[in-house]
């Protein structure tokens, strides 16, 4: 499916304050989940920004990416909170379930694994996301439901 991505632009203010939502759209539209070198040089030419801003924010925050990804992008919090409460142990179990590493997407490329800083649920820590779905309190056996769930087997 192509998306019309000059439409996509106008539904959004010539104002930079919009940058982020502009580029979340933009990333969401691609089947590969990240942003592209035009996607950057649309933005910018829209929301009349240099280039170079335009890539500090894509750059900046975790939420986007310059690389093909998985249809579905699994966080983990790598917070000390989310450390202390067992955080690698839940990243040690969604590697042996979907047999990638950190940074890296399934042959199927239905999930990306990725650390990524505080999801502001420190108070049901240890966390993961999964696309824009927080879930907390993770232990190894509910992992792999939560994935069988993405997985289309659950």
């Amino acid at each position: 499916m192509t998306v019309d991505k000059k439409g996509l632009l106008e539904k959004f203010p010539r104002s930079p304050d919009v940058l982020l939502a502009l580029l979340h759209e933009l990333q969401r539209a691609n089947p590969q989940n990240y942003l592209t070198p035009e996607d950057l040089a649309l933005a910018a030419e829209h929301l009349g920004l240099p280039l170079s801003r335009v890539r500090d924010a894509v750059t900046f925050y975790t939420m986007f990416s310059l690389r093909p990804r998985g249809k579905h992008i699994i966080r983990v919090c790598d917070s000390p909170n989310c450390h202390l409460f067992g955080a690698w142990s839940v990243v040690e179990e969604i590697k042996e379930f979907l047999g990638i590493e950190v940074g890296e997407t399934t042959p199927d490329g239905l999930f990306t694994l990725e650390l990524t800083s505080c999801l502001g649920a420190c108070g049901v820590a240890p966390v993961m996301m999964v696309d824009d779905e927080v879930f907390g309190n993770l232990r190894p056996e509910r992992v792999r439901e939560i994935l069988r769930r993405f997985k289309g087997e659950g």
